[in-house]
């Protein structure tokens, strides 16, 4: 966060969230996916999923955890970008972007818990001489919940401008600089060691996505990702509080986006050809199938359009390259989860329970809820400012504008 805060608000204005039938909607979805999750907990995986000893990691490790903590990434990069790489311009973008990414890791707190088939040992994660440290999942635990922490503590910084606090003020300005650091590091090693999970299972995963650099792809794909999923969270944030979104700084992390992709995409297709498996690209099969679509509408299509200015720079053109980049990393998740591992699975099926649908839906709602709740009542935005439309594409994209920003047009 920025460690320049705005003057606090006054602690008498009241906390608000303005219920429409949309968010009664969401509200009704996170209760059932809460009683659903609450039903698991006690009753087991048997009870609430169609998971087995052939399948044992299903829709909540895919979308839940996997996408989950890709998708959240925007969180460490932009910080990364903003506060070690000098990208002040880039400022603007930054509270939603760790907004967003808090919320994330929430979500993704909450599917690993739900995910552990013996969750009340959750405790013993936490200590260090309980577990096994040469664990990939023990070193992914301790590095999700530790910078899910950081996001805590690193929000503080929005919740002193909103209630006055003058001892946690004086703490955070004390251990800022330290927080940052470690906020920074921590993602770098889970975001690979969801990679080396799948390193260890050579054999099992097909070839097309089994690779040793597995854990360097993971991690630049939750890079990359992350300017996209602050582009879309921008311009939906913004058609949904009447504001204009800030297209200058997207506009330059989506073409360092762009960048990361190109490298990306060379190290996929090169690593494929070292190990001889580009033969496997071109077999007709359902696991080639997805891999082209994967490579070829969620890296290369959106390589494309972000490195062309005019696309680049148009809201349509920008949002519709972010979606491309966002269904990309998720279906690249899903063949690693799924189509990569349906092999190894000697044939058995695994079609997810309605339970499993209910809670994650559920968790996305809570998130949604979430998001909206802090900002309508937290500075998120304050330091935007309304930039000149671009194209006659913004009278589309957002109809419902202040009547000062319309004005300007």
């Amino acid at each position: 966060m920025s460690s320049v805060t705005t003057p606090q608000e006054s602690t008498k204005r009241a906390w608000t969230l303005r219920m429409t039938s949309p968010r009664v909607a969401l509200l009704a979805m996170a209760g059932l996916g809460f009683g659903v999750a609450v039903y698991r907990l006690i009753f087991g995986l048997g009870a609430a999923t169609n998971l087995s000893d052939r399948w044992p990691w299903g829709l909540w490790v895919w979308w839940d955890v996997l996408t989950g903590v890709a998708l959240a990434g925007g969180g460490y990069s932009t910080a990364l970008l903003v506060h070690f790489l000098g990208r002040e311009r880039w400022r603007a973008v930054e509270r939603g972007a760790l907004l967003t990414s808090l919320l994330g890791y929430l979500m993704v707190v909450t599917g690993l818990i739900l995910d552990l088939g013996r969750w009340p040992n959750t405790w013993r994660a936490l200590l260090f001489w309980a577990g096994n440290p040469h664990s990939v999942m023990f070193e992914l635990i301790w590095c999700v919940g530790g910078y899910t922490v950081v996001q805590v503590v690193e929000f503080g910084y929005i919740f002193i401008e909103r209630v006055r606090a003058p001892r946690l003020s004086r703490v955070l300005s004390a251990i800022y600089a330290p927080v940052l650091i470690v906020g920074i590091i921590l993602p770098f090693l889970h975001q690979s060691a969801l990679g080396s999970l799948y390193v260890i299972a050579a054999g099992r995963l097909d070839t097309l996505w089994w690779s040793m650099l597995l854990p360097l792809l993971f991690l630049m794909s939750s890079f990359f990702v992350g300017p996209a999923m602050a582009t879309v969270e921008s311009f939906l944030s913004a058609r949904t509080h009447g504001r204009r979104p800030p297209t200058r700084a997207l506009q330059e992390m989506l073409r360092l986006s762009a960048g990361i992709m190109v490298v990306y995409l060379g190290l996929k297709l090169g690593d494929l050809a070292w190990r001889g498996a580009l033969p496997a690209l071109v077999d007709g099969s359902v696991q080639s199938t997805l891999y082209l679509v994967e490579v070829g509408a969620g890296v290369l299509l959106p390589i494309i359009l972000l490195l062309l200015p005019r696309v680049r720079s148009s809201p349509a053109g920008a949002l519709t390259a972010s979606v491309l980049v966002v269904l990309g990393v998720a279906l690249n998740r899903a063949n690693v989860v799924f189509t990569g591992m349906a092999a190894a699975a000697g044939g058995a099926s695994y079609v997810p329970y309605w339970m499993e649908f209910a809670v994650t839906l559920g968790i996305i709602a809570a998130g949604i809820l979430a998001y909206l709740f802090v900002t309508e009542n937290f500075p998120i935005y304050r330091e935007i400012r309304p930039e000149p439309p671009s194209s006659v594409e913004w009278a589309q994209l957002w109809p419902r504008q202040p009547r000062e920003l319309r004005a300007t047009r």
